[in-house]
């Protein structure tokens, strides 16, 4: 079979909406080819554990790239990519120099493509994310291993808002606590948690591919007695209480749903959220404190914010 790997030049604000409308034209997953990778000054024990090579990225901005069969469909699929792109403007998203460019790569070529842009990454104190065709050994024994299989969609989970989203999933999961993560995707922040031993993890995403690739990553990772995928809108109908809620989504999505969050958070509880670029900081904390929360502790990597938000014992 051969495939279209479809390139967008945009910039770092609109990776995850742009992974996210290639995701919906039936890309399988994306590549994130981010300049600041190269100049990103790690301390020893977290970062990747390879080199990267500087010919795979642009000089400003980032390349987002997926990978579509060619079929008659495609320049349907890639017209709709274009449009979908261009509406970003609306929501007041940075597209960049929005430039699309295709190429036609074989089957091995594509698969080849994929797996030289994932290798073992440790993340935090804790966890370490895996591709599953990677052969690792722990350092240390209380080292946690989240294994991924990118090429089933939403990258390998080391994107910045992913990242903090795991470091705030450790400041505040407690054995036994129960979880909701609202938009799942590739279901990382659910096995995150259940290997912190949450007691029960509810997993929720309006995507079917998301539900389905969530649920593969679950078993992959043997935490299926632990977390549930199921298809839902954000916390719509949701009842049961949790101790921790966690949200890796756009700014504008988070603010949808945030008093929903604030009532189905246990007194004491916490609200993670993250996905949320430098100019909408205010934004997202205003409307959290408006729903009556605490503001515990703002994580910042790269231009990205996480918050981690707890319901007061007493209102």
């Amino acid at each position: 079979m051969k495939w279209s790997e479809i390139s967008i030049h945009t910039t770092n604000e609109a990776i995850e909406p742009v992974s996210n409308i290639l995701h919906e034209a039936g890309a399988s997953g994306v590549v994130i080819e981010d300049p600041s990778e190269l100049l990103k000054e790690r301390e020893q024990q977290f970062g990747e554990i390879y080199q990267l090579n500087p010919d795979d990225y642009p000089l400003e901005g980032v390349i987002v790239k997926a990978y579509l069969p060619v079929n008659s469909f495609l320049g349907e699929a890639v017209e709709e990519i274009k449009e979908s792109i261009n509406a970003l403007v609306t929501y007041n998203i940075d597209i960049g120099h929005n430039q699309v460019t295709i190429s036609e790569v074989n089957e091995e070529e594509w698969a080849t493509a994929w797996k030289k842009y994932y290798n073992p990454v440790k993340i935090s104190e804790k966890f370490t994310i895996v591709p599953t065709w990677e052969i690792y050994e722990k350092v240390s024994s209380d080292e946690l291993i989240i294994e991924l299989d990118p090429g089933m969609a939403f990258g390998t989970g080391t994107h910045p808002t992913t990242v903090m989203c795991i470091q705030a999933l450790e400041k505040t999961v407690k054995p036994g606590d129960t979880v909701i993560d609202v938009g799942t995707g590739s279901g990382v922040l659910s096995i995150a948690a259940a290997l912190l031993e949450a007691n029960s993890v509810r997993a929720y995403d309006l995507d079917d591919i998301a539900v389905r690739t969530a649920a593969l990553n679950v078993k992959l990772n043997k935490v299926s007695n632990r977390v549930t995928v199921s298809q839902n809108n954000l916390l719509n109908d949701i009842k049961e209480p949790s101790d921790v809620i966690v949200a890796n989504i756009l700014a504008e999505i988070i603010l949808r749903f945030v008093h929903e969050a604030f009532h189905l958070v246990k007194p004491g509880g916490y609200f993670i959220t993250a996905g949320i670029i430098q100019q909408k900081k205010q934004d997202v904390k205003s409307g959290l404190l408006e729903a009556g929360f605490e503001i515990v502790e703002t994580l910042t990597m790269e231009d990205w914010i996480s918050f981690i938000a707890r319901r007061p014992l007493q209102e």
